[in-house]
């Protein structure tokens, strides 16, 4: 286990714990009480880490390695203690822990191209898995035969990056490289009761595109608010947009630009703030102040004296890497927590307010953030 990463001058008014699990990682998700985590070190593995307090037990309790290729989405339904995964290699599994053992069962996913991401329902009889195939597949288990079969729903142009179920377990939203966040239901006959009155209507067959929000660049992930009654996506073009369908769909539509390089994942702090992680490394503040949404702050500032002594470092050491070995450039760490892009965001108590919600990226990082 890597030892936890400091940066000098760093001011950690929010993270509470802050561990290297590996030298990459892709997903990460947890389990109902948070005291295990997966996670996919960037190959076809899952590997399952006991926590304890602010530590993780150096090896892991389990590794799961079904997959052929790279697992590009995890999630632990908090119920029934069934682990989803996805990867590249097209397939996703669902895994039942008996007998001590991560158990998988097959998924007939029907699809040519990379699973990109993986959800479950709220109610956890059913899950979507985004993909490169344009397509969504909403699985459900077939009794009979003893596995998940699926449902596709079309209408994509391009990659579905991401997919979150509103809390109703019907409506559907999706994030698409294609410009595009929109909204399907995800209702299937002899799985799901009749939904009642929702923001758009109460017939919903499956597979309707019930609505579409145009963006200008890919939306990298869609989330709704715990209510249902708000949607936020990210955008490639430095965007974070807010929909309010509280009276009725389509809704309306705010999109907040902030000074920033794009965020890639989102989540819902409460009902006025949200917060969103990308390029920059840093956790983004949104909140909502008498109806408007607008950027509030970065959540792991640096002091500006310790970023400006930094910044004269680096220079320092470029101008002597140049020197005594010829090199144009000298690895430097950021002045930030993570240290290379974190690209999934997890809540640690899924409700109404979340008090504390986790980060992992690329550096192999884990970060455990108190709002």
């Amino acid at each position: 286990l890597h030892p936890p990463y400091s940066s000098p001058g760093h001011s950690a008014a929010m993270s509470i714990a802050n561990l290297r699990l590996a030298d990459s990682i892709t997903c990460h998700a947890w389990n109902n009480n948070c005291s295990e985590v997966a996670i996919c070190p960037n190959n076809n593995q899952v590997q399952i880490f006991k926590r304890n307090g602010t530590q993780f037990d150096p090896e892991p309790l389990h590794i799961l390695d079904e997959h052929d290729q790279v697992v590009s989405g995890i999630d632990w339904a908090p119920k029934t203690n069934r682990l989803l995964t996805s990867a590249h290699d097209r397939n996703a599994y669902v895994w039942r822990f008996e007998q001590n053992v991560w158990k998988p069962t097959l998924v007939i996913l029907r699809i040519n191209r990379a699973a990109t991401h993986c959800k479950w329902s709220p109610n956890e009889n059913k899950f979507a898995v985004a993909s490169g195939a344009k397509v969504v597949s909403v699985c459900y288990f077939e009794v009979d035969n003893d596995w998940w079969v699926s449902k596709h729903i079309k209408k994509h142009k391009s990659t579905v990056l991401k997919v979150d179920w509103h809390p109703n377990n019907i409506l559907l939203a999706t994030a698409s490289s294609d410009f595009k966040a929109r909204v399907f239901s995800g209702f299937i006959k002899g799985v799901d009761e009749r939904p009642g009155e929702t923001p758009f209507g109460s017939r919903l067959p499956f597979g309707e595109l019930l609505a579409e929000y145009p963006s200008n660049g890919w939306v990298h992930s869609v989330k709704w608010a715990p209510s249902g009654m708000q949607l936020a996506f990210c955008s490639h073009d430095s965007t974070v947009s807010f929909v309010d369908v509280s009276g009725g769909a389509p809704g309306q539509l705010q999109s907040v630009k902030f000074n920033g390089l794009p965020v890639v994942d989102i989540l819902w702090l409460n009902e006025d703030a949200l917060v969103g992680i990308g390029f920059d490394n840093n956790p983004l503040l949104f909140s909502r102040n008498g109806g408007t949404w607008s950027f509030t702050k970065r959540l792991d500032e640096a002091k500006k004296e310790a970023a400006a002594a930094g910044a004269n470092r680096a220079a320092f050491n470029m101008f002597k890497a140049k020197v005594e070995v010829g090199a144009e450039s000298n690895v430097t760490n950021l002045n930030t927590l993570h240290q290379n892009l974190p690209n999934c965001l997890k809540s640690m108590n899924p409700g109404a307010s979340v008090r504390e919600f986790s980060s992992s990226g690329l550096d192999g990082i884990v970060s455990v953030w108190k709002n």
